[in-house]
């Protein structure tokens, strides 16, 4: 079945899991959804100009349709049998921060030299992933996936679909602990990385400085690790850059070269790291990483400085942990902004961490003396302070609209769930 499906996907290497965004000679797959049945969509996948259908209820069998036991299944099949015929590299990334923002620098500092693919997106758990390496054509000679996680065992199932050569993690932190039940839950998850690519004697990259990391390197006895240190002996931040974006030189033995990255907050510094000494890694020339780097502007809500009418604002709504928050938290502080506000919203998936969490980013943003904090979701609800509180982003929406800032430099940060972008209409 699979090989016959297969041949059918040569013709387009095109799959799709929507309906609307089928091209000719697709492979649409009907997935069940939290809210829709993808098999309900079959027959109109077809119309648009799908090639097969493949569904696992045969309530909607019908000319077109392909019927299996389980059509999640036989995508991710699909995808390790695409996986076994493809000479691309495939470079796996994980971690509880920055991997969005390392995966987008290593692919734009890649393709200078390669015929590169990335994650579009955030497609990294065990849909994503699939679709990823399903959207790979034989002429690519990289593909960098990047993988999440949830609940341990996710980073394994991910890397036996996707058999990476070379992988990294960018670092492990305080993120989704609830599905982990704790740090060393995550840790051990994230190692699931590592544990896969030295079993595959693949090549990993580590941070140097990261002893969480060095810790899981030696837990695996990992031989084939190539530290950042290997092409990037120093890397200092230029604390006298006034503006918020991250400026620094990267010494390696004779060169020593200054980048101006778009990305607000110095601890995109061991992503920038990621990029280059891969870059490096692979041949890529100096001049050429420092163009990919500078060049790169982030977008969806990571890291992006906009200004507005009335403020400057820096959006990380994306997504939000306690680690990724202190680092926003203590960013902000460090900025050279006559007035400084923070709104920050709950950080979801910690379960029993959460109250406590909570209170200790709380307790961090008091010592940090900004003009205005302004908490935002559930998790900051049972919390004893002097800032203001709102259930729901709509009903800060409403407060600033009422009580509008002005010359400020303004943080928003906040897991995806809590929709904190609709603040930005506000400032």
């Amino acid at each position: 079945m699979i090989e016959y499906i297969y041949k059918r996907y040569t013709n387009s290497f095109h799959v799709t899991i929507d309906s609307r965004n089928v091209k000719a000679g697709s492979i649409f797959f009907a997935l069940k959804g939290e809210y829709n049945d993808g098999n309900a969509f079959a027959a109109e996948a077809l119309k648009n100009g799908a090639a097969l259908a493949i569904i696992d209820n045969p309530n909607y069998l019908t000319k077109g349709c392909v019927l299996v036991d389980n059509s999640l299944q036989t995508l991710q099949k699909l995808a390790y049998y695409h996986r076994q015929r493809l000479n691309a590299n495939i470079f796996a990334i994980t971690g509880s921060n920055g991997k969005t923002t390392t995966k987008e620098l290593m692919f734009v500092v890649l393709s200078k030299k390669y015929k590169t693919k990335a994650t579009i997106g955030n497609l990294n758990n065990h849909i994503g992933v699939p679709l990823t390496l399903l959207s790979l054509t034989p002429e690519v000679e990289f593909a960098i996936v990047e993988m999440g996680a949830n609940h341990p065992g996710d980073i394994n199932e991910l890397c036996r679909i996707a058999e990476p050569d070379f992988g990294l993690i960018t670092n492990i932190g305080k993120a989704h602990l609830e599905g982990f039940g704790g740090f060393e839950g995550v840790k051990n998850t994230k190692g699931e990385l590592y544990k896969f690519l030295v079993s595959k004697k693949g090549t990993i990259f580590y941070n140097h400085q990261n002893s969480i990391l060095v810790d899981l390197l030696n837990r695996y006895e990992a031989q084939n690790a190539i530290p950042y240190s290997n092409f990037v002996d120093d890397c200092i931040i230029d604390e006298t850059n006034t503006n918020p974006f991250l400026s620094l030189t990267i010494k390696e033995k004779e060169n020593k070269v200054g980048i101006q990255t778009n990305l607000v907050g110095n601890y995109n510094v061991e992503n920038v790291m990621a990029a280059y000494a891969v870059g490096r890694f692979f041949g890529v020339d100096i001049t050429s990483i420092i163009d990919a780097i500078e060049s790169y502007v982030p977008s969806n809500n990571r890291s992006q400085l906009i200004k507005t009418q009335n403020n400057t604002v820096i959006m990380d709504a994306y997504n939000a942990n306690p680690t990724s928050m202190e680092n926003a938290l203590k960013n902000l502080a460090k900025l050279n902004a006559s007035k400084k506000v923070v709104i920050l919203g709950e950080m979801l998936e910690l379960g029993e961490y959460s109250a406590d969490e909570h209170k200790k980013i709380v307790e961090l943003a008091c010592k940090m003396n900004f003009d205005k904090i302004i908490l935002v979701g559930k998790g900051f609800a049972n919390i004893n302070s002097k800032f203001h509180y709102f259930d729901s982003a709509l009903e800060c929406v409403d407060y600033l609209k009422h009580n509008p800032l002005a010359n400020a430099t303004v943080l928003v940060k906040g897991s995806r769930g809590v929709k904190l972008e609709q603040v930005i209409n506000a400032l």
